[in-house]
This record gives C-alpha cells, structure tokens and sequence, in this order.
C-alpha cells in the first residue's frame, strides 16, 4: 500500500488508523460504564444523561468540534488547565482521537446498552444467590454474554473514527502530517486540481478498511456467541 500511496495520502492513512485505535481504545470502558449505568440503574434526571450522551448524533458535527475547541482549545477551562501541565489537545492528533471519540461515543454506548438490556436477569440472579458477589456475577455472568455488543459497539466507534470529520476538522484543522487525517485528505485533495485520483486512492481505502473490520467483527461476534453458549 505504501508504493501505491503517495506519501501525504499514506501519512493520512496512517494517522487516521491510529485515531481511530486510540479513540476506540480509550472509550471502552467509559462507554460500556454508562451503558451499564443507563441500562440498569434508575436515577433523576437519567433522560438527561441519556440526552447527553446522545447529543453528538443530533448536534451538526462542526458544532460540537466548537464546542471541544472552546473547552479543550488553550483558551478554554479544560484545556487551559491541561496546557499548565504540558497537555495540548487542540490542532494536535491527540485532539483528532478526542472529537473523533466524542462523536463515536453515542453508537458505542447504544451497541453496548441493546445488548445489557438483552441479558436475562434471571441467570445473573441465579449466580448471586449461589453468593457470587455483584462484581463478580458481573465478570463472570454478564459480560460473557455481551461481548458481541461490546465489539459491535467498538467496531461502530472506529469506523465512526476513521470517518469522522466535521468535529475534526473544526478541532484541530487540517495539516499534513499532524492533524489531516484520511477524510480530510480526501477534501483537501478534492481542492486542488488533478486531485481526484490521490482523493479515489483514499476512497478505496477507505472501504477496503471498513469492510475489513466489519467482516472480522461478524467473525469475532460468532466465535463468541458460540462460546458463550456452550458455556
């Protein structure tokens, strides 16, 4: 791939892989705790919360990019105290895994609820009155049965990363080899004349990645299913 990709289009690839890993990586157990959290708790202002979590998806994406910018930018709350202690998020590739996390949150966290809400409660409360503790029926019980929603959920997250771009952009911009990552390669590469071949490179790329994450999760998703039931 690297002698059929120029080296800014295999920069941006490179780049957009490893957001995405990170993005995914570092979502996980936030994203399976409040899908927890919304699954199986009942508090005040859950709708809220649930809202909340959900906003992404409604808010237009260069919307919530402003957004992180003015938290997480030097000027902001967040990312003022962070640049104090030599943190800089914003037109950073660290940023890049930020807007691309908070925009693949919502899907992570709706793959991972279904499948909670889907656990019979009745098999969790036969493991505590054995004197299983909530932990440890959790570990033992629970999660084996949702680790395909888990990897759903993953799965969506990073090929929401590896798309993302309004967020993106409006975050961290657009530099070649920092922050340009491979949609927004694609757009700058669509700027510029006799671009449009570097830009159909990227787009077969694009789907290849996709489509290959989307068959090994199938295959992962089976593998555990099948295991979980023989257990």
């Amino acid at each position: 791939m690297a002698g059929w990709l120029g080296e800014q289009e295999w920069m941006a690839v490179a780049l957009s892989l490893r957001v995405a890993f990170w993005a995914t990586l570092l979502s996980l157990p936030v994203g399976l705790a409040t899908a927890y959290v919304l699954a199986r708790k009942s508090f005040p202002g859950k709708q809220i919360v649930n809202g909340l979590v959900h906003l992404p998806l409604i808010l237009p994406p260069v919307v919530t990019g402003y957004l992180l910018l003015l938290t997480f930018g030097t000027k902001g709350p967040i990312g003022g105290a962070l640049e104090q202690v030599g943190i800089v998020l914003a037109f950073r590739w660290t940023g890049a895994a930020l807007a691309a996390a908070v925009m693949a949150f919502p899907l992570m966290v709706r793959a991972m609820r279904l499948s909670l809400e889907a656990v019979d409660p009745k098999l969790e409360e036969a493991a505590a009155t054995l004197g299983a503790s909530r932990f440890w029926v959790f570990v033992t019980v629970t999660l084996p049965l949702v680790l395909p929603g888990i990897l759903a959920g993953a799965v969506l997250a990073f090929a929401k990363a590896m798309g993302e771009f309004g967020a993106t952009i409006t975050f961290v911009s657009n530099i070649p080899g920092q922050t340009q990552t491979l949609p927004s390669a694609v757009y700058a590469f669509l700027q510029v004349p006799g671009g449009e071949s570097a830009a159909m490179r990227l787009v077969i790329v694009s789907i290849v990645i996709a489509m290959s994450a989307l068959i090994l999760s199938e295959w992962l998703a089976r593998r555990l299913a099948r295991r979980a039931g023989g257990a």
